[in-house]
């Protein structure tokens, strides 16, 4: 192949990227992981798995962990969802904004004290005032013991050890 081939394929690619960033995907709930992954039926009967973006839910065998999944089952499963994605991650799960109806299910978990607002990726400064609402209202997970209300984030770097 010629160098401006490559080259002009490269610069297509690169080009491409932030289009798929912007993806939406429309589809049925049809699986609720844990508290921060979802998996959608699409028209196309493709099913997309996707992580909740900006935002992490205690771990299954962390204090609140069901209850977190059970959270995002109430709002989500078996209902119809619009997700806006931002990226893939390296388990190739869609990255995104998840919404049912007129609810943005990501700020909602926050709201209810389900989730913690992922520092590391969070680009919606509204979601840190869902945070701070949530904390002082002692909802969710808030209303824990202080030993149990361990970030998942912390949880996952203790357990690796």
């Amino acid at each position: 192949m010629q160098p401006k081939i490559i080259l002009f394929n490269l610069i297509l690619l690169v080009l491409s990227l932030p289009l798929y960033a912007a993806q939406e995907y429309r589809g049925r709930v049809v699986a609720i992981s844990d508290g921060d992954t979802l998996t959608i039926l699409d028209s196309n009967k493709r099913q997309i798995k996707v992580r909740l973006a900006e935002i992490d839910t205690p771990e299954s065998k962390q204090p609140y962990g069901s209850k977190a999944k059970q959270e995002l089952s109430a709002l989500a499963y078996n209902k119809t969802a619009i997700i806006k994605a931002q990226s893939t991650d390296r388990y190739k799960r869609v990255v995104g904004r998840v919404y049912v109806g007129n609810v943005d299910v990501n700020a909602e978990l926050v709201r209810r004290g389900s989730a913690w607002v992922y520092r590391q990726y969070a680009k919606d400064k509204k979601l840190f005032l869902l945070e701070d609402q949530a904390r002082k209202k002692r909802v969710g997970l808030w209303s824990l013991p202080e030993s149990e209300k361990i970030p998942p984030w912390e949880w996952r770097r203790f357990k690796r050890r």
